[in-house]
């Protein structure tokens, strides 16, 4: 299994969600209103499991491909179907709430809720989807790079397509990164430090994921309107190196795109 939840799972309805919800947020107000905003994220959960029946604390989700595994940790699973993630922060984030996406993504759940201990009056906000697996894995695939590919790239791209036909799309995009990294021979083979050229001068160097000893790869999320303008930037970019070409993957949630960038020889 791909993906696999250390915890018995059930689809709640929205409405029994929401009573969950309403039952878990009213002992988290009871424990901020005693205890205050400046304690530790781990304290309140433990005050919430000690209070309430039905709590799982850090419950794992392993994610694998291949030799490659990952494990996140849900902050807070309320009767095998409602995902809490607490914050102890200034304020909630897009990140924070991508992060619990992420989560219900992975557990195949469709509704969780963040709240923010560290504000004078608790912050609450839910967070919700309607995407299964099933819908994850439908997606259509532009490569424009065909016959010319090359034997080096080839299995690059049908390596990431792999990838994502088991995982499906709209998962945080550091962790297909990651995977990539690890199923192309790790981290000490894939991430080199690479010379910046202007003209004849070395202007520098940077570190660089590698698909092939002459290829870079970058996998982003670029939407439509701003992908010529990404792609401008990628041909400044390799043009500036030694290497060949750079492989472009962008993911959204209904397509893959597989674009080679070849830096122009003088």
């Amino acid at each position: 299994m791909p993906v696999v939840v250390h915890a018995e799972l059930r689809r709640p309805t929205q409405e029994e969600f929401a009573a969950i919800s309403y039952d878990v947020m009213h002992h988290l107000f009871t424990i901020h209103n005693e205890f205050g905003r400046f304690l530790r994220e781990e304290i309140y959960k433990q005050e919430l499991l000690v209070r309430r029946n039905g709590i799982q604390l850090e419950v794992p989700i392993d994610v694998s491909f291949g030799r490659f595994t990952k494990r996140y940790e849900m902050d807070v699973l309320a009767d095998h179907c409602a995902v809490f993630e607490l914050k102890t922060v200034e304020f909630l984030a897009p990140q924070h709430r991508a992060q619990l996406l992420h989560y219900l993504l992975l557990a195949d759940l469709p509704h969780g809720k963040l709240v923010n201990m560290r504000t004078d009056v608790v912050e609450h906000e839910f967070v919700n989807t309607t995407l299964r697996l099933a819908d994850r894995r439908q997606f259509s695939v532009a490569d424009d790079g065909g016959a010319d590919t090359g034997p080096d790239l080839r299995p690059v791209k049908d390596l990431f397509l792999a990838l994502v036909n088991d995982w499906g799309t709209g998962l945080e995009l550091p962790l297909y990164t990651e995977a990539m990294t690890e199923l192309l021979g790790g981290e000490d083979h894939v991430i080199q430090e690479i010379e910046i050229v202007s003209g004849s001068r070395v202007a520098g160097r940077q570190k660089v994921l590698l698909a092939s000893p002459g290829t870079v790869f970058k996998i982003t999320s670029v939407d439509e309107r701003s992908r010529e303008r990404f792609a401008d930037h990628a041909r400044r970019f390799i043009q500036h190196t030694r290497m060949d070409a750079l492989l472009w993957i962008n993911i959204t949630l209904h397509e893959v795109m597989l674009k080679i960038i070849r830096r122009q020889k003088n």
